[in-house]
């Protein structure tokens, strides 16, 4: 359903940055201001995990890359990383959550920084909150906009999806609902959030990752209700991104498509992944032909 990009891989680690020196994965990506921005997650020879940035005009291109990172740990929460950031604009700010590594729980992290710093890379990044302290729970996605008078989020304690409720971005409550059980046979292992939904006529589209008992990662597609985060109207029954080319099978982590961000442009999606936990790569797809 979707076409991998034939000059896969974009983003490969870069053997004189000690910081990411062997691994480049999981990248937030977005569209704003004419141009795609990428914080992908990095790993170098301490093994901690910090988010560095590179943009594109085309999305397929990397025109700049940044030598140092753009975020790191701080605090005994993060000792051992900041993983898998994914970015939402809220008016003048970007939302962005990330899974905080202790070297025993893995929570999610939440940061702002202002639009007009993150486009000048001024990082001048907010207050780090911990929304559900010491609850091991990842993949995180932030809804871009209220339904129903509220801010939505779509989060992972293995091996469901659930969603929670907001008032102001900080506290966050019934937070027990699972709206996404694991399905499908390539779903047996756990699912979790991938991309912060992207609003089309249809529903909220919802893109997904899923691992199969054979530690096999792959994405889904699910669009959701404009009007009810909790109300699935389509999930796809077959994968819509498999591990079929070498840089998805061999790696740190072989056998693994996982993204952390999608946008559309010009009525095509694009889907920034990691490919085995090593490389960045692109997949897209005819947003018409992948809508039900």
């Amino acid at each position: 359903m979707l076409e991998k990009f034939a000059g896969n891989p974009i983003l490969k680690p870069i053997p004189g940055n000690s910081w990411e020196s062997k691994c480049v994965f999981n990248c937030a990506s977005f569209y704003d201001e004419g141009k795609v921005h990428i914080v992908y997650r990095a790993t170098g020879e301490d093994n901690i995990s910090r988010l560095g940035y590179a943009s594109s005009r085309d999305g397929f291109t990397i025109d700049e890359r940044l030598p140092e990172p753009i975020f790191s740990p701080e605090g005994k929460f993060e000792s051992h990383g900041c993983e898998d950031p994914r970015i939402t604009r809220i008016n003048s700010e970007y939302c962005m959550f990330y899974t905080a590594y202790d070297g025993h729980v893995a929570q999610i992290g939440q940061t702002t920084i202002k639009v007009d710093n993150f486009l000048a890379k001024k990082w001048q990044w907010g207050k780090r909150i911990y929304p559900f302290p010491r609850v091991n729970n990842k993949d995180v996605v932030l809804f871009p906009e209220k339904i129903k008078g509220k801010w939505i989020l779509y989060h992972r304690i293995s091996p469901h999806i659930w969603v929670a409720y907001s008032d102001d971005l900080i506290h966050w409550e019934n937070s027990n609902i699972v709206i996404m059980p694991r399905g499908n046979n390539w779903e047996k292992g756990k699912v979790g959030a991938g991309a912060p939904p992207i609003k089309t006529p249809r529903g909220w589209l919802f893109i997904y990752h899923a691992k199969d008992e054979a530690n096999i990662y792959r994405l889904g597609l699910v669009l959701v209700s404009l009007d009810d985060p909790e109300k699935i109207i389509y999930r796809s029954k077959e994968p819509i991104l498999v591990p079929d080319e070498e840089y998805e099978r061999k790696g740190d982590v072989p056998n693994v498509v996982f993204t952390c961000g999608a946008f559309v442009k010009d009525e095509r999606l694009f889907i920034h992944y990691g490919g085995a936990d090593t490389v960045v790569c692109v997949a897209t797809g005819k947003l018409n032909e992948l809508l039900p």
